[in-house]
């Protein structure tokens, strides 16, 4: 899953965006509203860790224009602004959720599953296909209930696709969630990636197929 924090304080900005990767989330940081208007329109994003006081402007004037564009990403506001009056105001302006600095980081991670776990979000607790599971929560893959040992580049392969099951995802959407912006990949690592995981089910006994179509992308079935 991909997320996009927008924050101008870069130390904070740098330690939530690597709290968030050690988790197994694919991050995109930007620095001012400008910036996280541009990369929000140019990306799909799971969910939007939003600042309210940014340097060249406040954060809700960011999460309105997407929200007028139709953009229904889940969004949590991270800010100082802690009254009252600033929490329904962020409420009411289109956020899903809204924490107040300073904060702990378990709970950041913590509100952010849960927004991705809301009907109609990213993030389901378990997926299932055939005798694979993916509990996508504690971030476990088993085959017939059997652990599944799997790289963090693995999981996210495996999460994508059971999320897309029956359907085909695109290599370009795939490596999406693989990568973020500042990640760099070769131009065969979504194909090794795919390989790696179809071998290790194929060892472990699972009963489900990865297909690769030529032009199109893979299909888990």
């Amino acid at each position: 899953m991909r997320l996009l924090i927008i924050e101008d304080n870069q130390r904070l900005c740098q330690a939530i965006t690597e709290g968030l990767r050690a988790q197994g989330f694919a991050v995109d940081a930007a620095g001012s509203a400008y910036d996280g208007l541009g990369v929000w329109q140019a990306a799909d994003y799971d969910a939007v860790v939003l600042d309210l006081m940014l340097s060249d402007g406040n954060g809700l004037k960011v999460l309105k224009e997407m929200r007028d564009q139709g953009n229904m990403t889940p969004v949590l506001i991270l800010t100082a602004l802690g009254s009252i009056e600033d929490r329904v105001r962020g409420l009411d302006c289109g956020a899903d959720d809204y924490l107040v600095k300073p904060f702990a980081m378990q709970e950041l991670i913590a509100r952010l599953r849960a927004l991705l776990r809301r009907p109609g979000a990213a993030l389901g607790r378990m997926l299932t296909l055939g005798s694979v599971k993916l509990d996508t929560s504690a971030r476990i893959a088993t085959v017939a209930d059997a652990p599944l040992d799997l790289t963090r580049s693995e999981l996210i392969v495996l999460e994508a696709l059971l999320r897309n099951q029956g359907r085909v995802i695109s290599k370009e959407r795939l490596g999406e969630c693989l990568y973020d912006f500042e990640q760099e990949r070769s131009a065969n690592s979504v194909e090794t990636q795919v390989h790696r995981l179809r071998k290790k089910l194929a060892a472990a006994g699972a009963d489900v197929s990865l297909r690769t179509l030529r032009g199109l992308g893979y299909l888990a079935s």
